[in-house]
C-alpha cells in the first residue's frame, strides 16, 4: 500500500485535463447534428408518464467574478434581465405545446448567472407561468442558486410564496484578499444576513458553493472558510476546484497567475477543506460535495440512489432534464440537446416560433453503458465490472481495453483491482476522473476542453 504522498505525487504526474464527467458523451461531442427539430421530435416523443426536471439558466450578473466559467454577462441595467424572461416565457410555452400535460415535473433548479438578478415580481411571474404549463409535484424540489449579495427580503419572499425548498449561495471564499484577487467582494455579514433571510421565510435547506485553488489562499484560509460555513450551519457544502482557463474565459486573464497555487498544494488545499468538513460531522459525497448525515444526498448515497447531471451531485431521479434559456443543456433518454449560448441568437429562433437547439448529441446503446459504469464510478469510486456485465448481459471482454489501461494505472496506486472489482483509493478522490476516462471512447485529451484533475 503506497502512502498518501506517493499516491498525490502519481496523480500529479497525470494532471491532464479530463472531464468533470457530468454528462456522457461530454459537451465537447455534441454537434450540430440535434437541431431545433431533432429536439422538438424527441420531446414529442416522451412518455406521457415520465418524470421531469426542469433548469432555468439566467445569464446575468451585477458584476464579473474573474473565476467564473459560466455563461453570464455582467450588467447593472435591469432591461436586457426584462427582456429575456419575456423570451424564457415565450420558450415554456413553445416546449409545453409539445409534451403531454400529465408529465410530473418533479425537480426545478434555477441557475446561471445569477437568477437573484431577476426582481421578485418577476420571479412570481416565471413561477406562474411555469405551473401554469407543467403539472409540477406538490413535493417537487423547488431550488435556486442566489448571489448573496442580491439577496433581498422581497425576493426571499417571492422565493418562499413559489415554493423554493433550497438555496445555493455562491460563497467562493470568506476572506478580503482574495475576493479582491477574484473581483468579488462580499463581506461576511452580507452571507450571514442573507441565510438568516432565507430561514426567516422558510427556506431551511442552504448549500453553499466554496472553491480552491484560488489566488492568495491558505491552508489556514481553507480551514477558516469550512469554520465560517458551518457555523452558518449549511446542509450541503460543494467544495469545488478553480479551472484557470484564461484560453477559454478571457475574463480570467485578469486573475495574477503568479498568486495561483500549483498542483501540489492545490492538492493540500482540499485536502485540509476535506478533513475539517468530516472532522465537524460532513459526510464525503463524490468528488466535491461534503452534506449532513441527514440530509437527502447522504441518503441516497446509502441507497445508491445518487445521481450526477449538469448541476454536479444529485438525488433527482428523472430521467429527463429539459433546460431552458441561452445555453442551457437538456438531457432526454435519446439524447443531449444544447439551445445557442447567445442570447440574440436564442431570441431570434423564439421569434420564429422555433426552439434554439444548436448542438447535441444521440446517445448509442454504447453511450448509455459507458455512462452508466462512469456515473457509477463518480458517486460511488467502485465498481464491479463483472457484475455490471452480467447485469447488462454483455461480456466483459468488451471492457478489455479499458482494464489494461487501468492495470497501468494500479501499478501507480491511483486505482485498486481486485480482479475485475475496481476501487478508487480514499486518499486520491481526484483519481475517479482519470478512472472513468478509461470507459471514454471519445477522449481525446486538449488543453482546451477541459479541467485538469487535481
Amino acid at each position: 500500500m503506497q502512502d498518501r504522498t506517493d499516491l498525490q505525487e502519481a496523480l500529479l504526474r497525470h494532471n491532464q485535463q479530463v472531464p468533470r464527467y457530468t454528462s456522457y458523451p461530454t459537451a465537447p461531442h455534441f454537434t450540430e447534428a440535434v437541431d431545433g427539430s431533432v429536439m422538438a421530435t424527441w420531446l414529442g416523443d416522451l412518455d406521457d408518464q415520465c418524470e421531469l426536471s426542469l433548469y432555468f439558466h439566467i445569464p446575468f450578473c451585477r458584476k464579473m467574478c474573474w473565476y467564473c466559467g459560466c455563461n453570464t454577462k455582467a450588467t447593472r441595467q435591469y432591461g436586457p434581465v426584462e427582456q429575456y424572461l419575456e423570451y424564457l416565457l415565450r420558450e415554456i410555452d413553445l416546449i409545453a405545446n409539445k409534451l403531454s400535460s400529465s408529465q410530473s415535473v418533479r425537480h426545478i433548479h434555477f441557475g446561471g448567472g445569477s437568477p437573484s438578478m431577476l426582481s421578485a415580481m418577476d420571479f412570481e411571474r416565471l413561477m406562474a407561468a411555469i405551473r401554469s404549463r407543467f403539472s409540477v409535484a406538490q413535493d417537487a424540489e423547488i431550488a435556486i442558486e442566489l448571489d448573496p449579495r442580491e439577496v433581498t427580503e422581497a425576493k426571499v419572499a417571492a422565493y418562499a410564496m413559489a415554493g423554493v425548498s433550497r438555496a445555493s449561495l455562491g460563497v467562493q471564499d470568506f476572506h478580503e484578499d482574495v475576493q479582491d484577487a477574484i473581483n468579488r467582494r462580499q463581506p461576511f455579514h452580507v452571507i450571514y444576513d442573507a441565510v438568516n433571510l432565507l430561514r426567516d421565510y422558510g427556506i431551511k435547506q442552504i448549500n453553499m458553493d466554496l472553491l480552491y485553488g484560488l489566488p492568495h489562499q491558505t491552508p489556514e484560509y481553507l480551514e477558516e472558510n469550512v469554520a465560517f460555513a458551518t457555523a452558518l450551519g449549511a446542509d450541503r457544502i460543494s467544495l469545488f476546484g478553480y479551472a484557470h482557463v484564461p484560453w477559454m474565459k478571457k475574463h480570467m486573464r485578469l486573475i495574477k497567475e503568479d498568486a495561483l497555487p500549483d498542483g501540489a498544494a492545490r492538492l493540500e488545499l482540499f485536502d485540509v477543506a476535506s478533513e475539517c468538513l468530516k472532522k465537524r460531522g460532513y459526510v464525503p459525497i463524490g468528488i466535491d460535495h461534503f452534506v449532513l448525515p441527514n440530509d437527502p444526498m447522504a441518503k441516497a448515497y446509502e441507497g445508491q440512489s445518487l445521481r450526477r447531471n449538469f448541476q454536479g451531485y444529485t438525488t433527482d431521479k428523472a430521467d429527463t432534464l429539459i433546460g431552458f434559456g441561452a445555453s442551457a443543456i437538456s438531457s432526454l433518454p435519446q439524447g443531449y440537446a444544447q439551445n445557442n449560448p447567445a442570447t440574440h441568437t436564442y431570441f431570434k429562433a423564439l421569434d420564429q416560433q422555433s426552439l434554439s437547439t444548436v448542438r447535441g448529441k444521440a446517445v448509442s446503446e454504447d453511450d448509455l453503458i459507458r455512462r452508466e459504469i462512469i456515473q457509477h464510478l463518480m458517486c460511488y469510486f467502485e465498481l464491479d465490472l463483472q457484475k455490471f456485465c452480467t447485469t447488462w448481459g454483455l461480456t466483459i471482454e468488451r471492457f478489455d481495453d479499458a482494464m489494461d489501461r487501468l492495470r497501468t494505472l494500479a501499478l501507480e496506486g491511483l486505482v485498486l483491482l481486485d480482479g475485475d472489482f475496481i476501487k478508487v483509493p480514499g486518499d486520491v478522490p481526484q483519481a475517479v476522473r482519470l478512472v472513468c476516462a478509461v470507459f471514454d471512447s471519445y477522449l481525446k485529451v486538449q488543453k482546451s476542453q477541459h479541467a485538469q484533475v487535481a
